[in-house]
């Protein structure tokens, strides 16, 4: 099961991931300079029956939105994070905006620096949020206050992802595959790393498949599924897939591109959509409105 961390900025989305799996997921030195998550960050715990949860954590900033969404079409579960002494934020709103959009109904609420509040104001925050997530997919969801400071409900938060990965019947793995690539670089002893979230379909070590849109053949060497080597990749899991051929380097893939299976790869610059506009948008939609297209990991 994946899980994506939503919320406003500086509300504690990178700590509570380093306090649940131990693993810092700013890893930029921009990132440790300024003190904010400025791209998506990824980690993983293991569970019971050799299962592992993968974890992307999302900036907060409202200037990094497109990244957000970058992460957030790849989870299954929702960790929204609102702090205990700022209560629900511009932010909030917005990433619970796109969490209900994408259709994502399943999540909880950490409800972060809970060390810094007290029993009324933890109450104050807790009718905020359920203000906030009525008439969403997210609507009364539990809330769980945790502070990575002191560990208080840590271990509880940890647990129930834990139960809800169990009780997760996973993505179906039939179909034809495709990956949504949100980073590529360069592994040294191994050449050319793409890792992304499996949207359908598996792969296997070997696999001879196609970059899109530009078309470039490649083969798949290795493989790390849920950051861990394995023989074959399939729909739900975080993946990591070593590549080789003419032409292959990390420059040649960008965030949005996809690895899929030869048949799919059709370009194209027009599609058909169904609109749907938040009842909160203010301004009318009309003729050469100018639009953000998001899909997987792409935005145009």
């Amino acid at each position: 099961m994946i899980i994506g961390t939503a919320g406003h900025i500086d509300h504690g989305k990178t700590a509570l991931v380093r306090a649940l799996t131990g693993v810092d997921t700013d890893r930029l030195k921009e990132e440790k300079a300024r003190g904010i998550t400025i791209d998506l960050g990824f980690a993983y715990q293991p569970i019971a029956d050799g299962e592992v949860l993968g974890f992307i954590d999302v900036p907060g900033h409202e200037r990094l939105v497109h990244t957000m969404l970058a992460g957030a079409s790849g989870i299954d579960f929702a960790l929204l994070v609102v702090a205990a002494d700022d209560g629900v934020m511009p932010q909030t709103r917005e990433h619970l905006a796109i969490i209900d959009l994408l259709g994502i109904s399943r999540g909880v609420v950490a409800l972060t620096k809970a060390d810094l509040a007290s029993p009324d104001r933890r109450a104050a925050v807790a009718a905020e949020i359920n203000a906030a997530l009525a008439g969403t997919a997210l609507a009364g969801a539990d809330i769980l206050p945790v502070s990575a400071v002191t560990g208080e409900g840590v271990a509880e938060l940890s647990e129930r992802l834990a139960l809800e990965a169990m009780d997760f019947a996973g993505r179906e793995a039939a179909g034809r595959f495709r990956l949504a690539v949100d980073r590529s670089f360069t592994l040294r002893g191994a050449g050319t790393v793409v890792t992304g979230t499996v949207l359908s379909g598996s792969v296997a070590v070997g696999d001879h498949l196609l970059a899109s849109p530009s078309g470039l053949p490649v083969r798949v060497r290795s493989i790390h599924a849920q950051n861990r080597p394995a023989e074959r990749g399939r729909a739900g899991e975080r993946c990591a897939l070593n590549l080789t051929g003419d032409r292959v380097t990390r420059e040649a893939f960008s965030r949005g591109d996809v690895i899929l299976a030869p048949a799919l790869h059709a370009p194209t610059d027009r599609i058909d959509a169904t609109l749907r506009v938040l009842p909160g948008e203010r301004r009318p939609i009309g003729q050469w409105f100018p639009v953000r297209f998001h899909t997987a990991a792409a935005e145009t």
